[in-house]
């Protein structure tokens, strides 16, 4: 049974303010998005933008206040701030791994923190995107979150297309190239990579720059979820990344 198309506006307490948030009544074979930021605009922001799409929103302003929610969606997908006040965002994602959580947990990270990002795929993320994430970027996620939750076992359209094209990209590099990527994603600065490889550090900042234009990226956490694409989301002990 597909939706039903209904307006639903939610007023905002002392403000007088109406604000749409879904364009449509789900059924429970919907998927709903679930929203976990403590920045009410953005909240708003990314609620209206996914209620465009035809999804439905429940947005929460703190992990603690998500936690306290009786009942989960049963199809759907979590998006979660890494810098919550309070109980962390990735505090909540370790907690809700820990109790296989069902459901893909997408983590919004900084544009820097892509040790943190990596961390998060080892504590359980499904992805990651930048903050701010695009209308684009963030739809993609979503999409591909959703697509992962109904075949675990077999990659099918968008997220096989994802993976292929993360490794072409990754394949695009040179093997020095590829070798550099790998230690900047595991936290090692450009001063320490250029003495382990016995190059110069102009050398390897050569290299980084090359790496973020052959394969489009904007930032290191951009470059490590391609990177993550690459390797079907193998993150090994020491936070590096497996090759496919």
């Amino acid at each position: 049974m597909g939706s039903r198309t209904r307006c639903l506006v939610v007023k905002r307490r002392g403000t007088g303010v109406d604000l749409l948030l879904w364009a449509h009544v789900m059924t429970e074979t919907d998927p709903i998005i679930v929203v976990i930021d403590d920045d009410p605009a953005l909240r708003d922001a990314m609620g209206l933008l996914l209620s465009s799409e035809g999804y439905l929103v429940r947005s929460f302003a703190s992990a603690e206040a998500f936690l306290r929610e009786p009942s989960v969606p049963a199809l759907g997908c979590l998006l979660i701030d890494a810098y919550l006040p309070g109980m962390s965002g990735l505090d909540l994602l370790r907690r809700l791994s820990a109790k296989n959580f069902a459901l893909p947990m997408i983590m919004i990270t900084g544009r820097s923190d892509v040790a943190l990002a990596v961390e998060a795929m080892k504590s359980g993320a499904a992805d990651f995107i930048d903050k701010p994430a695009t209308p684009a970027e963030l739809l993609e996620a979503v999409a591909l979150a959703l697509e992962r939750l109904q075949s675990s076992t077999a990659k099918t359209g968008k997220l096989q297309a994802w993976h292929e094209a993360a490794r072409k990209s990754i394949a695009s590099l040179t093997p020095r190239q590829q070798e550099i990527m790998t230690l900047v994603l595991a936290g090692h600065p450009s001063k320490n990579i250029a003495a382990d490889l016995n190059i110069s550090q102009r050398t390897v900042e050569n290299h980084r720059a090359a790496i973020m234009h052959k394969t489009g990226s904007k930032s290191l956490p951009a470059l490590a979820r391609l990177a993550l694409a690459a390797a079907d989301g193998t993150v090994l002990d020491d936070g590096s990344l497996a090759p496919h």
